[in-house]
């Protein structure tokens, strides 16, 4: 397939100060591939924090891909029996979602959409942003590492001094991350160096 072709779904989970920054990735994602459709958790949909309005973050969302947000586990449902994508990312991806995919748990519109989109066999592409990633949320990244047809946005230690556990993907890289998955190929290098405080 052509990758200016590529259906490519674009799912936010609840990293909240990323926000800004997963959207720039969500802009670049949709200027290279052919069709990207947005996805949010419920957390995402419902909550308004300091780093701004849901609504005004889904109302970008859906400018910048001229489609409706999925936001409901009942409208990511179709994702697979439908084959409505050719490549799934979660962008941001945060420790409570790595946690229910590494355990096999469908409890939100993003877990549902990943579940449905990885029966089909095709890849999930992973951008992590959480706080204890060397930490609580280690055991569920290595698991995810050697998940069959899981990707991961090359990511590294976002502050190393002020939260030593802390691991950040480097969303400008999502674009080749997912052109890399396509090829099943996992884009190198994986671990990023690690950023100092400030």
């Amino acid at each position: 397939m052509n990758i200016e072709e590529l259906r490519v779904g674009f799912a936010f989970c609840g990293s909240f100060c990323t926000m800004s920054r997963a959207l720039d990735a969500l802009e670049q994602t949709a200027a290279r591939f052919g069709q990207v459709t947005p996805i949010v958790s419920e957390m995402v949909a419902d909550t308004d924090t300091r780093f701004g309005n849901a609504h005004d973050f889904m109302r970008e969302m859906e400018r910048i891909c001229d489609r409706r947000v999925i936001r409901t586990a009942a409208g990511a449902e179709p994702i697979g029996p439908k084959g409505l994508l050719d490549v799934l990312v979660i962008c941001p991806c945060t420790g409570n979602t790595l946690a229910k995919l590494a355990h096999g748990i469908t409890d939100s519109s993003v877990t549902m959409a990943a579940k449905a989109h990885l029966r089909n066999g095709r890849p999930l592409v992973i951008a992590v942003s959480t706080n204890d990633g060397l930490a609580g949320s280690a055991p569920n990244l290595g698991t995810l590492l050697n998940r069959k047809n899981v990707y991961f946005v090359p990511f590294g230690q976002d502050d190393c001094q002020g939260k030593p556990a802390s691991l950040a993907a480097d969303f400008s890289l999502v674009p080749e991350a997912v052109e890399a998955a396509c090829r099943g190929e996992q884009l190198q290098p994986l671990l990023l160096a690690a950023k100092p405080a400030g």
